[in-house]
């Protein structure tokens, strides 16, 4: 694929980033009024993705930046030992894709883990906009931080904490993504799998089933399967604050 050519199973339609709930999260939120119609011819298509389905896969040529315009993804990598190691987690409004600016070729694999929805933006475009409008190259710099700091964040996750300290930031992380969104700070459902956030957070499926259930024991959350709903925040902010 070059960087030019709509990616396999995108659809071009009119897109209005003015009108999309999720416009202040994503590139759009950073321009206002007549440059907003400028920023939309930058979605140059939009791409269904069903569960199970990648959006790409590692070393795939980099050609777009997605943003996630409904449903939840995870970036994965295949270790030399063939096991999944789960890099993270996105949901409406955040990008994917971004590792593959400076190599060419993406760094990882996205997998929708439901039926989901992203708005293709051709890296080009981005590129020839970002030289006409300061606001988006600032926008799309802070971006790039941002991703950079989260990757900070992870290694910290990884090296520094407990095994309950890790699951706590897990959850409060998830909290306040939730929130940033409209939804609640406290109930919702989670996309992963128990293995999956056990990837991400370095812990074994049983670590994290059995963290599960002792928060839950201790008061802090209750969990039916997927749904959870966190009854004590300030609980688990004291999990983080005791270190």
């Amino acid at each position: 694929m070059t960087k030019t050519e709509v990616p396999a199973g995108a659809r071009k339609f009119e897109v209005t980033c003015s009108s999309c709930n999720l416009r202040e999260l994503c590139l759009a939120g950073c321009v206002e009024g007549a440059d907003i119609e400028r920023i939309e011819n930058i979605v140059y298509a939009r791409r269904r993705v069903k569960r199970g389905e990648s959006l790409f896969k590692s070393g795939d040529e980099f050609g777009a930046v997605y943003a996630v315009r409904s449903g939840f993804f995870k970036s994965s990598l295949i270790g030399d030992d063939g096991r999944e190691q789960v890099t993270g987690f996105f949901m409406g409004g955040e990008l994917i894709g971004l590792d593959g600016i400076g190599s060419g070729a993406y760094n990882g694999t996205a997998i929708a883990l439901e039926d989901s929805e992203v708005c293709v933006m051709p890296y080009t475009l981005i590129e020839e906009m970002a030289r006409e409008l300061p606001a988006l190259q600032r926008h799309l710099h802070a971006v790039l931080a941002r991703e950079i700091v989260r990757d900070h964040g992870v290694m910290m996750l990884l090296g520094s904490m407990h095994a309950e300290e890790r699951l706590a930031t897990f959850l409060l992380s998830l909290s306040k993504r939730f929130v940033r969104r409209g939804y609640s700070a406290s109930d919702f459902h989670l996309r992963m799998t128990r293995e999956e956030i056990g990837s991400f957070l370095g812990l074994k499926l049983e670590t994290v089933s059995r963290l599960f259930s002792q928060f839950q024991k201790d008061g802090y959350i209750k969990v039916e399967q997927k749904h959870v709903r966190i009854v004590d925040i300030a609980g688990l902010e004291r999990i983080l604050a005791g270190r």
